[in-house]
């Protein structure tokens, strides 16, 4: 029997999460979604939800936080559920998850705290480590897999505040890297999108987000922002099963905007 695809978004309700979960299930995969949102966003999770089912697919969603290890065994017990039920296969991981702490390193009282850095790290960062390993571990993806994590160019650049959510996409790059390595034996590739300013909750976020999206629209050799839509778009043809030879890197879905001095 052919197994069904599936899609597993972490951070599936908004900004790039949202956008990708759209995309695939227009492109008929399934939607597994992970997200952590107070009571006043679930309406808006349910629109999501409800736009995926009118492309005519199946969307699980689960409010929990994804870099809580008793919630990821929760969703992988529920997604192993599933497949008994109806044989599938994980064919995308997309890691979309933006928590994390912006506090200046050095401050008299606002300096960020080890608890905080760690905890940033571990969101947005380690994370992806322990969702593929679960993933893997039970055979719920296979040879073909696509793994991507949502990277920014401030992986490798400084901004006032920034500088754990900075870290953290540095070691983000870093894992997707030796996972393209170790999974290779297993016909499962690993990257990692770096958009251009995109105009996302997790964006606005940051102090100073304001002008950063003005000088990006300025740069841009498009002059406008990177959109959820665009990266979405992206990830659609990298998923195909011909991008089998593109893995370890970090890929720019930015207009050029980085290659802009």
């Amino acid at each position: 029997m052919e197994k069904t695809l599936w899609g597993l978004i972490l951070g599936a309700s908004s900004g790039f999460g949202e956008a990708a979960a759209l995309e695939l299930a227009r492109l008929g995969y399934n939607i597994f979604g992970v997200h952590f949102d107070r009571r006043s966003a679930l309406p808006h999770v349910e629109e999501v939800v409800g736009r995926i089912r009118q492309a005519g697919r199946e969307a699980v969603f689960f409010n929990a936080n994804a870099a809580d290890e008793e919630k990821r065994k929760e969703v992988i017990g529920r997604i192993q559920q599933e497949f008994q039920k109806q044989p599938g296969t994980v064919q995308v991981l997309l890691h979309s998850l933006a928590f994390g702490t912006l506090q200046p390193f050095i401050g008299n009282e606002n300096a960020v705290t080890q608890s905080q850095m760690e905890m940033t790290a571990d969101v947005m960062g380690h994370s992806l480590v322990y969702w593929t390993q679960d993933l893997v571990k039970n055979d719920l993806m296979e040879s073909g897999g696509r793994i991507f994590a949502m990277t920014s160019s401030g992986g490798t650049r400084v901004l006032p505040h920034y500088g754990p959510v900075s870290a953290a996409k540095a070691i983000l790059e870093s894992h997707i890297r030796q996972l393209a390595l170790e999974l290779a034996r297993l016909g499962i590739t690993a990257n990692a999108i770096r958009a251009g300013v995109t105009d996302t909750p997790a964006l606005r976020k940051i102090p100073g987000s304001a002008k950063l999206m003005e000088f990006a629209i300025a740069r841009n050799p498009h002059k406008r922002l990177t959109t959820p839509q665009d990266v979405a778009a992206a990830i659609g043809v990298l998923a195909q099963s011909n991008t089998y030879w593109i893995t370890g890197n970090v890929i720019g879905v930015d207009g050029g905007e980085d290659v802009v001095g």
